[in-house]
């Protein structure tokens, strides 16, 4: 292990350790106690889920409660300008300065996000009576403390990212992840003492987590490859000679940023049916499901999440994957895909990276849905960690990748 290597695994835990003790802080003006006896009496709920996936920011109502959802999903509005408006695109073209305009931007929508959804917080809280002086201070102070915490994660993640190891979004989700798993295995013990989960319905849970798992590593490391042909091109005063390589498209070129848009998008709803569920004078919204048939685990609900999912998988792939910066990178450095036109390679990649990027859609939606059909269809009185596995997997293979690179490995 290289000395550069060491210290970057020391900086990626000592931020982690910081970013626990905001965990821990209780935001101001509410009773904790009262709300975890609450959130307990939630199970299978989404906020069990989002809990679970946040590391326990949900049940401990942190100062660093949001998490960075909010500046996912202002990355996320930025990237979609980019392919819908020419004048973003071009502003994204111009090097250094565009990046900094852009940064900004997604930090401007980040904290009108973050300020929202922290109103929407400190009204349900008032609504479900956990808050020792509900009022006009309590919302304002509490809307301060967790834009302020997710601001402040957003700045940790980018170090993490620049001098730590792996992706710092991912490795901030995989500790907390990590963190809230022991809690549940003891729950799985005692469940099957008391006669709640039989002993075939926990080895049946143990073999799909390791299916589910297996799943994961596999689809994640798929690559498809396009053959491409480079001509014998002069560079200079050298005369390249022709060669062939692969061009590697991913399966599932957007990772899991689907599967983290998804939870904070689940959130965020939850959050807004409670707010006009406060507007109209029933203020138990908080804790209550979604009207119109779209409660959790109908059909209509699967339906509609599986959409959204799929939505998100497409679109963050045009933005790793474009095809026409990917066709005019080929032609400048005199590739060409064998068998197609110059003209129609970017139609070419569009056309395979679509198709490849179905496949890789179909199956977040799968894995990630999977929670709440086996609660909802199969009567099983646990909640499955499936996107939890997702995000673990992705997160553990970014690590190994860079630790690979670091320490200059070949694949595994």
């Amino acid at each position: 292990m290289t000395r550069d290597l060491k210290q970057r695994i020391a900086f990626t835990l000592g931020a982690l350790l910081v970013w626990r003790v905001g965990v821990y802080l209780p935001v101001p003006g509410i009773d904790p106690q009262l709300w975890a006896d609450i959130f307990r009496g939630q199970p299978g709920s989404i906020w069990q889920q989002y809990n679970f996936l946040s590391g326990g920011v949900v049940r401990f109502l942190g100062i660093c409660s949001l998490g960075i959802m909010p500046y996912v999903t202002a990355a996320l509005l930025i990237q979609l300008l980019t392919l819908l408006s020419s004048a973003v695109n071009r502003l994204k073209q111009k090097g250094e300065q565009g990046r900094v305009i852009i940064s900004r931007c997604t930090l401007a929508v980040t904290l009108f996000l973050a300020a929202w959804q922290a109103y929407g917080v400190a009204v349900g809280l008032e609504g479900a009576s956990v808050v020792s002086e509900p009022g006009l201070l309590f919302r304002v102070s509490t809307v301060l403390t967790l834009t302020g915490g997710t601001i402040f994660l957003v700045w940790l993640s980018q170090q993490i990212t620049a001098r730590g190891v792996g992706n710092g979004i991912a490795i901030i989700l995989f500790a907390g992840i990590a963190t809230e798993l022991p809690r549940e295995i003891p729950k799985l013990i005692v469940s099957n003492q008391l006669g709640v989960l039989t002993s075939g319905i926990l080895l049946a849970l143990v073999l799909v987590i390791v299916a589910v798992a297996a799943l994961v590593v596999m689809m994640e490391r798929a690559r498809r490859c396009l053959p491409v042909r480079f001509a014998e091109r002069q560079a200079g005063t050298r005369m390249l000679p022709g060669r062939s390589a692969d061009l590697v498209l991913k399966l599932n070129p957007a990772g899991i940023m689907p599967a983290i848009l998804t939870s904070w998008l689940a959130s965020m709803v939850f959050i807004v049916v409670s707010l006009a569920a406060w507007l109209a004078g029933k203020g138990g919204g908080w804790i209550g499901g979604l009207p119109f048939g779209l409660g959790y685990g109908t059909p209509l609900h699967l339906l509609l999440w599986a959409a959204v999912i799929v939505f998100f998988a497409f679109v963050y792939t045009a933005f790793v994957c474009d095809p026409d910066d990917m066709a005019e990178k080929l032609e400048k450095h005199g590739g060409a895909l064998p068998e197609v036109a110059s003209g129609d390679a970017a139609a070419h990649l569009d056309h395979v990276i679509s198709r490849t990027a179905a496949i890789g859609a179909t199956y977040l939606a799968l894995v990630i849905l999977l929670p709440e059909i086996l609660i909802s269809y199969s009567g099983a009185p646990f909640y499955f960690p499936s996107t939890s596995l997702l995000i673990m997997v992705c997160a553990t293979l970014d690590i190994e990748a860079q630790v690979r690179a670091e320490r200059r490995l070949p694949p595994g």
